[in-house]
């Protein structure tokens, strides 16, 4: 048991990092938003490629970070029955659900999804919009998605069963001294203030 919480913690760590960064792209889609809307009303001039690599990032944004979500315990529950049970028992359901439900559907996902990644690669498809881009890249993102989600439903399964054997405090239990969003609003912060100690020294 002790190989897999340290199969367990890797996975946790991987999947933090990447949340962590992930949440760039909904900045990104913002921002290239907001600028193909103006260009759009200023100079009449549109493309397609701006309205598809919004949904490219979105995809990124959603697939890439199925994973943290699970981690941080924020995927939607049928909280009204289960908060009902004792705590053995949601971490029973828990474990049924990671083993039985969560990891068929993710390789499911992966059995389909990455020939048609393959797929997509191989021909070079491009979207059929005028001005689109090359698909391959968003295809991608399917199976890596839910690898990273299959990986982190075994940690999740992991830990389940760690707590049942009385080796680790509960999983489920989430210390969180900041939300996302402040988060993030720090990191621009931070991000603004060494851009103006730059601007400053130069």
């Amino acid at each position: 048991m002790n190989v897999l919480l340290k199969f367990s913690r890797a996975v946790d760590w991987l999947n933090s990092q990447i949340g962590k960064y992930v949440i760039w792209l909904i900045l990104a889609s913002t921002v290239i938003s907001a600028v193909n809307a103006i260009i759009r009303k200023v100079f009449s001039i549109g493309s397609n490629a701006y309205l598809e690599v919004q949904w490219y990032l979105f995809a990124g944004t959603f697939l890439l970070t199925t994973a943290y979500t699970l981690l941080q315990g924020e995927h939607v529950k049928i909280d009204v029955v289960y908060t009902h049970f004792s705590k053995r028992k949601q971490m029973w359901i828990d474990v049924f659900g990671f083993a039985f439900f969560l990891t068929p559907f993710c390789l499911a996902i992966l059995w389909y999804g990455v020939p048609f990644f393959i797929k997509g690669y191989q021909t070079g498809e491009i979207s059929s919009n005028a001005g689109g881009l090359v698909r391959w890249p968003v295809y991608a993102l399917i199976p890596i998605g839910f690898s990273l989600l299959l990986l982190q439903g075994w940690s999740e399964l992991i830990k389940r069963l760690a707590f049942l054997q009385g080796l680790i405090e509960d999983p489920t239990h989430k210390k969180v001294d900041k939300t996302p969003e402040e988060e993030l609003a720090e990191a621009i912060q931070k991000l603004a203030e060494e851009k103006a100690a730059k601007a400053a020294a130069a």
